[in-house]
């Protein structure tokens, strides 16, 4: 059967039900995709360490197998093939791909595995389980806070491939990750600095791009809890849960609730 058509076949159907459904086989679906996920990004993480033993090629190419049977089925379950190839994870997960399937040659690129953690966030079901956690109101802090997670990572990931990669793995790792904590929060110990011009563009860009999210995510934890509602009459799309008029234009709104 073609999934690569963009008219709808029963087998496009199922898959759109499994992917976006909130039904409890659709439930269990994603969150079995969720666990692998999680597994995958842990391999990410621990592959400076792993990466001189004869099962890391093994490992490495069976993920790159999964990524791509999972985006062939992404495909599928896509509406239109240009909803598809517009997705920012889809161009994540080539990017992916390409330093799995060719690693000996876009090693310099395995940092960019770590976006990854985004197509966790983006599941339906990791929505679903804030609201059943009861952190449906930290939606935002926590989005904030993998935001930051995911940079402090992707930094991490390209100092230690272009600065530190023929150090001892461990010592090399560690070493790129504390540079990028003591940059993005500015406190600049000085004891780890990046040699020459690329180096020193490198730290700018880290801490122009680290210190505001973290702005961000103080910004969320703080401010009070709002709904994204537009409103009718001007467009206002953030207001308080249990607003009645908008605070812009003063027309009353009816924003949906969960009924409790």
């Amino acid at each position: 059967m073609n999934i690569s058509s963009d008219q709808p076949t029963p087998l496009r159907q199922r898959l759109a039900r499994l992917y976006y459904g909130r039904d409890t086989a659709a439930i269990r679906f994603q969150f079995a995709l969720m666990v692998i996920d999680l597994a995958i990004i842990g391999f990410f993480l621990a592959g400076p360490y792993l990466r001189d033993r004869p099962s890391y090629l093994i490992l490495d190419y069976a993920i790159a197998a999964w990524i791509a049977v999972e985006m062939l089925a992404q495909w599928g379950a896509s509406r239109t093939t240009r909803g598809f190839l517009t997705r920012p994870m889809t161009w994540v997960d080539l990017f992916v791909l390409g330093t799995l399937l060719f690693p000996q040659w876009l090693f310099n690129f395995a940092f960019l595995r770590v976006a990854r953690i985004w197509a966790v966030a983006q599941r339906p079901v990791f929505r679903l389980m804030l609201n059943r956690l009861g952190l449906k109101e930290q939606g935002d802090v926590v989005t904030a806070f993998i935001n930051l997670f995911v940079f402090l990572f992707l930094v991490t990931g390209f100092v230690y491939s272009f600065f530190f990669y023929r150090e001892d793995a461990g010592t090399g790792f560690i070493d790129a990750l504390y540079f990028t904590v003591a940059t993005v929060t500015t406190t600049g110990f000085g004891d780890i600095t990046l040699p020459g011009t690329f180096g020193k563009l490198t730290s700018i860009v880290t801490m122009i791009i680290g210190i505001s999210l973290f702005v961000r995510l103080a910004q969320a934890i703080v401010r009070p809890y709002k709904v994204t509602f537009p409103c009718p009459e001007c467009g206002l799309q953030r207001h308080d849960a249990d607003a009645v008029h908008c605070k812009a234009c003063g027309h009353t709104l009816n924003i949906p609730d969960d009924g409790m």
